[in-house]
């Protein structure tokens, strides 16, 4: 899912090559499954491509990437561009690019894509690793052939309020059939693990979360080149929907003068949406909306020098926005429900309405000792569970045994 701070995608490839080949696809199929290929390939599907520009879905994608390539896999992603023409293929940092047109926007670009990319990846016998369920439907293909196909199932996304009536129903029926053709199903949080266990055996559901880079250092003039004094704001940063409970945050926030300000980033429109003009009415001359900001090392610095991070997500799994937090070492106040507090444990005070709110940022700012004590615990939890090197490492394992089938538990190979 796209994160509030999303970017259109810069493709600048190392090295471009030929379109794809020319020869039949039948000949094509012979030559990849009868011919020499690398032991351990690996086939990444369900994202925009990388390099990562959309959020959460394609930074993971890139981070275990780069790891499988370091580790001596071959690896191919799949990159949506947009045009009409021939899929083409390039390289970036080791890792080899599919690149696939489409000339559609929104879930139809998105469904296109995934058609176009199943078809391709099924001309193959590699591994497939599949961030996403949406159009689990098609993988319907690679069961049927006999390739591997391990599926991030995300979220339970058919569930969220944003979606309208039929896309909650499409949403609902392709999360039944990935639960179904998937070999294995990757569930980020371990709420989301339970929830899969009455979709599909518990046997081949594994828990791998997000991962987020360890930020020691970042530089201050970024952040006062937007006016703020680090350690004297707070950083929020999400889509601007109810479910984020964005109003509680910044009605709970406005009851009083701080002294401190809340930075709220992403899109607002509030002549718009009424959402959007609710949040900006309600909000005091210490709340800073900065709009949009779209490049990683702005945000990082921005979570880095500010005295505490805001999350009110009340859905979805485990946050790469939380965990990126957490990897800055930032107090965190949060939204009190089981995600949050298996992500954030330790490092974070919680709260459930604007009075809560209200109170818990009374003992942040006042309290020295607390916001560091959460910090220091916001960078053990971190690193803990949630560097990349641990989370891509469990990506490999998963993946290792469809390199050596005997390796296998039998009703995998089904």
């Amino acid at each position: 899912m796209p994160h509030p701070s999303a970017a259109a995608p810069a493709r600048v490839p190392e090295t471009t090559t030929e379109a794809s080949s020319a020869a039949p696809l039948w000949r094509r199929v012979l030559l990849d499954r009868f011919g020499a290929h690398h032991p351990r390939t690996v086939r990444i599907l369900g994202t925009h491509g990388v390099p990562a520009a959309y959020g959460g879905f394609e930074t993971a994608a890139e981070n275990v990437a780069l790891f499988l390539r370091d580790a001596g896999w071959r690896v191919v992603v799949y990159c949506q561009v947009p045009g009409t023409g021939p899929v083409t293929t390039d390289t970036w940092r080791g890792l080899e690019r599919v690149l696939v047109p489409v000339d559609r926007d929104g879930w139809l670009g998105t469904s296109q894509f995934d058609l176009k990319t199943i078809a391709h990846a099924a001309a193959h016998d590699d591994i497939c690793l599949t961030f996403g369920y949406n159009t689990a439907v098609f993988n319907v293909a690679q069961r049927l052939l006999g390739i591997p196909n391990v599926i991030n199932m995300d979220g339970i996304e058919w569930s969220r309020a944003r979606w309208g009536k039929l896309r909650q129903a499409i949403l609902y029926v392709n999360e039944r059939i990935g639960c179904f053709v998937g070999n294995h199903l990757i569930a980020d949080h371990p709420v989301i693990n339970d929830y899969l266990r009455t979709r599909a055996p518990a046997r081949k559901i594994t828990t791998v979360t997000y991962g987020a880079p360890t930020v020691t250092e970042a530089p201050t003039d970024v952040v006062e080149a937007y006016g703020l004094v680090p350690g004297r704001y707070l950083t929020l940063i999400a889509r601007p929907i109810p479910e984020n409970t964005i109003l509680e945050i910044v009605e709970g926030f406005s009851r009083r003068e701080r002294g401190v300000e809340l930075v709220v980033l992403g899109g607002y429109k509030p002549d718009e949406d009424d959402y959007h003009r609710a949040v900006v009415e309600a909000a005091s001359p210490e709340v800073r909306f900065l709009g949009g900001i779209y490049d990683p090392a702005v945000t990082a610095a921005l979570r880095f020098h500010s005295l505490a991070y805001v999350h009110g997500h009340t859905v979805g799994g485990t946050n790469p926005s939380l965990v990126e937090a957490l990897g800055a070492g930032n107090p965190v106040l949060a939204h009190d429900n089981a995600y949050n507090r298996w992500v954030a444990g330790e490092a974070a005070l919680f709260f459930s309405t604007a009075d809560d709110v209200d109170a818990a940022l009374e003992r942040l700012v006042a309290d020295p000792a607390l916001v560091a004590r959460l910090g220091e615990a916001a960078r053990a939890r971190h690193a803990s569970e949630f560097t990349w090197e641990h989370v891509a490492g469990q990506y490999e394992q998963l993946l290792l045994p469809y390199v050596d089938p005997a390796a296998l538990p039998r009703e995998e190979h089904q």
